[in-house]
């Protein structure tokens, strides 16, 4: 959907023209959430500005259910439509800055070799976790530590198209290794993930399924490299979930990609946009009346949302947006869409609320909501580590060095694999070598996460 500057007013802009306009009338926050198809909460989110208010769409929504003059909130006259169809372009999503670039090591030198040493060295580790080799030649197994650039590679030769050493299973099969893939992820098995997501992209690409297991596939991808820290490969895996999504009219899917998307402007620092990606997303109105599957996605995307206010500063605006999350995981109660995002129950948006405690700079309330979350009650290996690692970067803000540790080696027993390859956790070990005193404990985490040789 296109995108407008809106005309500043003397109120606040375009939401503070809605909001005088609104009062005017004398509607309430839901009568005119009716009228234009929203939630009270996000019709609100647009008059006070948490959400930015500069969709053509949503502009034109308001500017017809209050008659207000379209030149007073930026819009052009309505765009031609012949035989019933709009004519002129359309995107699916607010449009994002371009990408920033930033430096990549080149594939010849040292890093080639160290690279191509860790592909042959795959093997054994492959073999260990699914009962057979992957590449020719065997070798030693790979270093946990160094799995997450394993992963990486294969996944972007995969989506390159690079067929050396993969082979596609039957279709047959393709869904149950879907299946697996994604409990792999919920594990924390990384090397056995470096097995099966670059077959399973290339299982999408030969499918004639519509796009649906490309979109998942694609998805599984976005999420791992995310947390790998590989934002512009993310990028590309992200928006071929999108088109993929799109293809096959999934809108679970579709709104997830959305959130994917959101999550990677928001770490990109294009804070306005992730917030409008993840809030235009959720008040889709094909996310309203679809069932509890269709409020859990809605809640995901508000969880993003929050994050995303948090990371911009704005912790008030933060904690009003998680709790609407809660809200809408109490009324569902259970843990729903375990594969979107480590799936969305009441504990999940507790989570959650750790990390943007964090993120909005007050480790003391992030460690107060530590508390109140139960590691057992947590639905995965993935969301425990989460929690544990959420733990050691508010002791470490707080300098609480002991506590910091103790947090990362229960992320340790919980998820090695993940543990040792994520760089927020290397990022974490690195300060605690050059920041205090170094015992033998810590300098042997530093060792296994590859940070200490």
């Amino acid at each position: 959907m296109d995108t407008v500057r809106a005309r500043p007013t003397a109120d606040g802009g375009s939401g503070g023209l809605v909001r005088r306009t609104r009062k005017e009338q004398r509607l309430t926050l839901a009568q005119l959430g009716a009228m234009t198809g929203y939630s009270a909460a996000q019709v609100s989110r647009y008059e006070r500005g948490i959400s930015p208010l500069t969709d053509m769409t949503v502009l034109r929504r308001f500017a017809d259910a209050l008659s207000i003059a379209p030149q007073a909130l930026g819009l052009t006259p309505r765009p031609d439509v012949r035989h019933g169809q709009v004519v002129g372009p359309t995107t699916a999503y607010p449009r994002l800055p371009g990408p920033r670039l930033v430096g990549t090591t080149r594939e010849d030198g040292e890093g080639g070799v160290r690279r191509r040493q860790l592909l042959a060295n795959l093997a054994v580790t492959a073999a260990a976790a699914v009962g057979t080799p992957i590449l020719p030649g065997g070798g030693t197994p790979v270093s946990e530590a160094a799995l997450g650039e394993v992963l990486v590679g294969r996944v972007r030769d995969a989506m390159l198209g690079f067929h050396t050493g993969i082979t596609v299973p039957p279709t047959a099969v393709v869904h149950t290794d879907l299946a697996r893939a994604l409990a792999d992820f919920h594990t924390c098995r990384y090397g056995s993930l470096a097995v099966r997501l670059p077959r399973l992209i290339q299982a999408g690409h030969a499918s004639d399924d519509g796009g649906t297991l490309l979109a998942q596939s694609y998805l599984l991808a976005t999420r791992m490299l995310i947390k790998l820290d590989e934002q512009q490969l993310g990028w590309m895996a992200a928006d071929r979930a999108r088109q993929s999504a799109q293809a096959a009219g999934d809108v679970l899917l579709v709104a997830e990609a959305a959130r994917q998307l959101a999550v990677l402007a928001r770490k990109a620092q294009w804070h306005e946009q992730a917030m409008s990606l993840a809030l235009t997303a959720a008040d889709h109105p094909s996310l309203h009346g679809g069932g509890p599957n269709h409020a859990a996605e809605r809640g995901l995307l508000i969880q993003s949302a929050a994050y995303t206010a948090a990371r911009a500063g704005d912790a008030a605006g933060m904690r009003e947006l998680t709790d609407e999350a809660a809200a809408i995981a109490k009324e569902l109660g259970g843990t729903l869409l375990r594969d979107h995002g480590g799936g969305f129950s009441p504990t999940t948006v507790q989570l959650h609320r750790i990390s943007a405690e964090n993120s909005a700079g007050d480790p003391s309330a992030a460690l107060a909501a530590a508390k109140s979350v139960a590691p057992g009650s947590l639905p995965s290996t993935e969301r425990r580590a989460r929690y544990y690692t959420d733990i050691a970067t508010a002791c470490a803000r707080w300098n609480r060095r002991e506590a910091c540790i103790r947090a990362l080696l229960a992320a340790e027993h919980h998820a090695p694999e993940e543990t040792h390859a994520r760089p927020a956790v290397k990022s974490l070990v690195s300060g605690l070598l050059v920041s205090g005193r170094t015992t033998t404990e810590l300098r042997g985490l530093a060792a296994r996460v590859g940070v200490l040789t």
